[in-house]
Protein backbone atom coordinates (compact mmCIF):
# COMPACT_ATOMS: atom_id res chain seq x y z
CA UNK A 1 0.00 0.00 0.00
CA UNK A 2 1.44 3.55 -0.82
CA UNK A 3 2.06 5.62 1.75
CA UNK A 4 0.25 8.80 1.94
CA UNK A 5 1.66 12.56 1.76
CA UNK A 6 -0.65 14.93 2.89
CA UNK A 7 -0.97 18.59 3.47
CA UNK A 8 0.04 18.87 7.40
CA UNK A 9 -2.94 21.43 7.71
CA UNK A 10 -5.92 20.39 5.65
CA UNK A 11 -4.98 16.90 5.22
CA UNK A 12 -5.35 16.69 1.30
CA UNK A 13 -3.00 14.59 -0.60
CA UNK A 14 0.00 16.81 -2.36
CA UNK A 15 0.83 13.82 -4.92
CA UNK A 16 1.24 15.40 -8.00
CA UNK A 17 1.38 18.90 -6.33
CA UNK A 18 3.23 22.07 -5.53
CA UNK A 19 3.97 22.07 -1.62
CA UNK A 20 5.93 23.65 0.41
CA UNK A 21 7.99 22.67 3.40
CA UNK A 22 7.78 24.44 7.20
CA UNK A 23 10.13 22.79 10.13
CA UNK A 24 9.75 19.55 8.29
CA UNK A 25 6.11 19.31 7.71
CA UNK A 26 4.03 19.62 3.75
CA UNK A 27 1.89 22.47 3.58
CA UNK A 28 -0.34 22.78 0.31
CA UNK A 29 -0.02 26.17 -1.02
CA UNK A 30 -3.34 27.62 -0.08
CA UNK A 31 -2.91 26.10 3.75
CA UNK A 32 0.80 27.88 3.67
CA UNK A 33 0.28 31.09 2.46
CA UNK A 34 -3.19 31.59 4.36
CA UNK A 35 -0.97 30.50 7.65
CA UNK A 36 2.11 31.98 7.08
CA UNK A 37 2.38 34.43 4.19
CA UNK A 38 3.60 37.77 5.04
CA UNK A 39 0.79 40.99 4.56
CA UNK A 40 2.09 43.74 1.80
CA UNK A 41 2.24 47.16 3.52
CA UNK A 42 1.18 48.64 0.32
CA UNK A 43 -1.84 46.90 -1.18
CA UNK A 44 -2.48 45.01 1.79
CA UNK A 45 -2.68 41.35 0.37
CA UNK A 46 -0.58 38.62 1.17
CA UNK A 47 3.14 38.29 -0.28
CA UNK A 48 2.12 34.70 -1.93
CA UNK A 49 4.86 31.98 -2.84
CA UNK A 50 5.11 32.75 -6.02
CA UNK A 51 6.20 36.67 -5.44
CA UNK A 52 9.11 38.12 -4.42
CA UNK A 53 8.96 39.46 -0.76
CA UNK A 54 11.31 42.20 0.15
CA UNK A 55 11.39 43.52 3.85
CA UNK A 56 12.73 46.75 6.10
CA UNK A 57 12.59 46.76 9.72
CA UNK A 58 10.17 43.57 10.08
CA UNK A 59 7.67 45.46 7.39
CA UNK A 60 7.11 43.13 4.08
CA UNK A 61 6.12 44.18 0.39
CA UNK A 62 5.18 42.55 -2.78
CA UNK A 63 8.33 43.35 -5.34
CA UNK A 64 5.73 45.84 -7.66
CA UNK A 65 4.69 47.68 -4.35
CA UNK A 66 7.88 48.05 -2.97
CA UNK A 67 7.93 52.32 -4.13
CA UNK A 68 8.63 55.82 -3.07
CA UNK A 69 6.36 57.33 -1.57
CA UNK A 70 5.82 60.85 -2.97
CA UNK A 71 7.16 59.88 -6.79
CA UNK A 72 6.28 55.87 -7.05
CA UNK A 73 9.37 55.06 -8.43
CA UNK A 74 10.33 51.64 -7.57
CA UNK A 75 13.16 51.20 -4.56
CA UNK A 76 14.07 47.63 -5.57
CA UNK A 77 17.61 47.44 -5.34
CA UNK A 78 17.84 51.40 -4.92
CA UNK A 79 19.19 53.02 -1.75
CA UNK A 80 15.78 54.63 0.29
CA UNK A 81 15.29 56.62 3.42
CA UNK A 82 12.28 56.05 5.56
CA UNK A 83 10.39 58.82 7.63
CA UNK A 84 7.65 58.51 9.49
CA UNK A 85 7.14 54.67 8.30
CA UNK A 86 7.30 56.60 4.55
CA UNK A 87 9.77 54.53 2.17
CA UNK A 88 11.26 57.47 -0.03
CA UNK A 89 13.63 57.84 -2.75
CA UNK A 90 16.65 59.72 -1.86
CA UNK A 91 15.87 62.03 -4.64
CA UNK A 92 12.67 63.25 -2.95
CA UNK A 93 13.90 62.76 0.47
CA UNK A 94 16.67 65.09 -0.24
CA UNK A 95 14.52 67.54 -1.67
CA UNK A 96 11.69 67.36 1.09
CA UNK A 97 14.27 67.15 4.31
CA UNK A 98 17.97 67.54 3.63
CA UNK A 99 19.70 70.56 4.35
CA UNK A 100 20.82 72.86 1.37
CA UNK A 101 24.26 73.45 1.32
CA UNK A 102 24.82 77.43 2.38
CA UNK A 103 27.62 77.96 -0.05
CA UNK A 104 26.09 76.77 -3.23
CA UNK A 105 22.24 76.12 -1.97
CA UNK A 106 21.77 72.55 -3.44
CA UNK A 107 20.84 69.96 -1.18
CA UNK A 108 23.46 68.05 0.76
CA UNK A 109 22.57 64.76 -0.12
CA UNK A 110 22.13 61.71 2.56
CA UNK A 111 24.99 60.11 3.30
CA UNK A 112 27.49 62.19 2.16
CA UNK A 113 29.48 64.07 4.72
CA UNK A 114 28.29 67.65 5.83
CA UNK A 115 29.69 70.41 7.84
CA UNK A 116 27.74 72.18 10.14
CA UNK A 117 28.36 75.70 12.33
CA UNK A 118 25.82 78.20 13.99
CA UNK A 119 22.38 76.16 12.49
CA UNK A 120 24.46 76.49 8.68
CA UNK A 121 25.18 73.16 6.75
CA UNK A 122 27.95 72.87 3.87
CA UNK A 123 29.57 70.10 1.46
CA UNK A 124 32.56 69.32 3.10
CA UNK A 125 34.17 70.42 -0.27
CA UNK A 126 32.31 73.71 -0.25
CA UNK A 127 33.71 74.40 2.86
CA UNK A 128 36.67 76.25 2.43
CA UNK A 129 38.76 79.65 4.20
CA UNK A 130 37.14 82.63 1.83
CA UNK A 131 40.70 84.30 1.31
CA UNK A 132 43.10 81.08 0.52
CA UNK A 133 39.95 78.61 -1.27
CA UNK A 134 41.64 75.52 0.35
CA UNK A 135 38.87 73.24 2.58
CA UNK A 136 38.62 73.98 6.17
CA UNK A 137 37.47 70.23 6.93
CA UNK A 138 38.30 69.43 10.68
CA UNK A 139 40.48 72.03 10.95
CA UNK A 140 39.78 75.17 13.40
CA UNK A 141 39.02 78.30 11.71
CA UNK A 142 37.62 81.89 12.64
CA UNK A 143 34.40 83.76 11.84
CA UNK A 144 34.49 87.06 10.65
CA UNK A 145 31.35 89.00 8.82
CA UNK A 146 29.70 86.08 7.28
CA UNK A 147 32.57 84.95 6.17
CA UNK A 148 35.34 81.67 7.39
CA UNK A 149 38.77 81.67 7.71
CA UNK A 150 41.79 79.22 8.59
CA UNK A 151 43.83 80.32 10.77
CA UNK A 152 46.80 81.25 8.74
CA UNK A 153 45.13 83.18 6.91
CA UNK A 154 42.77 85.16 9.80
CA UNK A 155 46.33 85.82 11.32
CA UNK A 156 47.87 87.04 7.82
CA UNK A 157 44.42 89.31 7.18
CA UNK A 158 43.54 90.60 10.54
CA UNK A 159 44.89 89.65 13.41
CA UNK A 160 47.41 92.26 15.00
CA UNK A 161 50.86 91.18 15.99
CA UNK A 162 52.28 90.76 19.48
CA UNK A 163 55.02 93.86 20.01
CA UNK A 164 57.18 91.41 21.85
CA UNK A 165 57.43 88.62 19.56
CA UNK A 166 55.91 89.87 16.29
CA UNK A 167 53.83 86.98 16.22
CA UNK A 168 49.90 87.49 15.62
CA UNK A 169 47.31 87.44 18.46
CA UNK A 170 44.34 84.72 17.52
CA UNK A 171 42.67 85.50 21.32
CA UNK A 172 43.13 87.92 24.22
CA UNK A 173 45.97 90.14 24.55
CA UNK A 174 46.98 93.23 26.44
CA UNK A 175 47.15 96.86 25.24
CA UNK A 176 50.26 98.65 27.03
CA UNK A 177 51.36 101.97 25.83
CA UNK A 178 48.89 101.79 22.50
CA UNK A 179 50.23 98.61 21.69
CA UNK A 180 49.29 95.07 21.68
CA UNK A 181 50.63 92.39 23.25
CA UNK A 182 50.10 88.64 24.12
CA UNK A 183 49.34 88.13 27.99
CA UNK A 184 52.03 85.60 27.98
CA UNK A 185 54.84 88.42 26.43
CA UNK A 186 53.73 90.94 28.89
CA UNK A 187 56.14 90.37 31.53
CA UNK A 188 57.82 92.43 34.35
CA UNK A 189 61.38 93.66 33.36
CA UNK A 190 62.71 93.14 36.22
CA UNK A 191 61.29 89.15 37.78
CA UNK A 192 59.57 88.28 33.95
CA UNK A 193 55.84 87.15 35.54
CA UNK A 194 53.20 87.73 33.66
CA UNK A 195 51.96 91.43 34.41
CA UNK A 196 48.75 91.21 33.01
CA UNK A 197 45.88 90.78 35.57
CA UNK A 198 48.36 92.50 38.03
CA UNK A 199 49.44 96.13 39.37
CA UNK A 200 52.06 97.14 37.83
CA UNK A 201 53.84 100.60 36.95
CA UNK A 202 56.55 101.38 34.56
CA UNK A 203 59.86 103.47 34.70
CA UNK A 204 61.61 104.65 31.31
CA UNK A 205 58.75 102.97 29.24
CA UNK A 206 59.50 99.80 30.69
CA UNK A 207 56.96 98.00 32.87
CA UNK A 208 57.66 96.08 36.22
CA UNK A 209 55.86 94.79 39.12
CA UNK A 210 55.23 96.67 41.99
CA UNK A 211 57.42 94.41 44.12
CA UNK A 212 60.43 94.47 41.44
CA UNK A 213 59.89 98.07 40.89
CA UNK A 214 59.88 99.19 44.73
CA UNK A 215 62.98 97.05 44.98
CA UNK A 216 64.72 98.71 42.39
CA UNK A 217 63.87 102.31 42.71
CA UNK A 218 61.36 103.55 45.56
CA UNK A 219 62.89 105.04 48.56
CA UNK A 220 63.59 103.54 51.33
CA UNK A 221 62.11 104.15 54.78
CA UNK A 222 64.21 105.33 57.61
CA UNK A 223 61.82 103.72 60.07
CA UNK A 224 61.68 100.01 59.10
CA UNK A 225 64.09 100.21 55.85
CA UNK A 226 61.87 98.74 53.68
CA UNK A 227 60.64 100.24 50.26
CA UNK A 228 57.76 103.40 50.08
CA UNK A 229 56.07 102.63 46.61
CA UNK A 230 54.16 105.72 46.28
CA UNK A 231 51.19 104.06 44.82
CA UNK A 232 48.07 103.52 45.24
CA UNK A 233 47.66 106.66 47.37
CA UNK A 234 50.78 105.18 49.78
CA UNK A 235 51.06 108.15 52.30
CA UNK A 236 54.36 109.24 53.59
CA UNK A 237 56.27 111.43 55.95
CA UNK A 238 59.49 113.40 54.20
CA UNK A 239 62.17 115.60 56.14
CA UNK A 240 65.56 116.62 55.62
CA UNK A 241 66.01 113.67 52.41
CA UNK A 242 64.66 111.25 54.24
CA UNK A 243 61.49 109.76 54.32
CA UNK A 244 58.99 107.03 56.44
CA UNK A 245 55.88 105.39 56.12
CA UNK A 246 53.49 107.04 57.98
CA UNK A 247 52.97 103.99 60.56
CA UNK A 248 57.07 104.41 60.96
CA UNK A 249 56.94 108.18 61.98
CA UNK A 250 57.19 107.23 65.61
CA UNK A 251 58.77 108.99 68.70
CA UNK A 252 62.26 106.79 68.85
CA UNK A 253 61.68 106.69 72.84
CA UNK A 254 57.96 106.65 73.21
CA UNK A 255 56.95 105.49 69.85
CA UNK A 256 54.02 108.09 69.90
CA UNK A 257 53.47 108.66 66.32
CA UNK A 258 54.38 112.00 65.14
CA UNK A 259 52.11 112.63 61.79
CA UNK A 260 50.76 116.11 62.26
CA UNK A 261 52.87 117.18 65.01
CA UNK A 262 56.20 118.81 66.05
CA UNK A 263 58.62 117.22 66.56
CA UNK A 264 62.75 117.53 67.44
CA UNK A 265 66.39 115.36 65.80
CA UNK A 266 68.79 114.00 67.52
CA UNK A 267 71.44 112.59 64.96
CA UNK A 268 69.21 110.25 63.12
CA UNK A 269 66.15 109.96 65.66
CA UNK A 270 63.22 111.36 65.66
CA UNK A 271 61.62 112.71 69.10
CA UNK A 272 58.42 113.93 70.71
CA UNK A 273 58.83 117.21 72.18
CA UNK A 274 58.23 115.56 75.83
CA UNK A 275 60.95 113.00 74.95
CA UNK A 276 63.41 115.98 73.52
CA UNK A 277 63.35 118.51 76.24
CA UNK A 278 66.37 117.47 78.12
CA UNK A 279 68.16 118.10 74.60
Amino acid sequence: MTERFDCHYCKESLFGKKYILREESPYCVKCYESLYSNTCEECKKPIGCDCKDLSYKDRHWHETCFHCFQCKNSLVDKPFAAKEEHLLCTECYSNEYSSKCNECKKTIMPGTRKMEYKGNSWHETCFICHRCQQPIGTKTFIPKDNQNFCVPCYEKQFAMQCVQCKKAITTGGVTYREQPWHKECFVCTGCKKQLSGQRFTSRDEFAYCLSCFCNLYAKKCAGCTNPISGLGGTKYISFEERQWHNDCFNCKKCSLSLVGRGFLTERDDILCPECGKDI
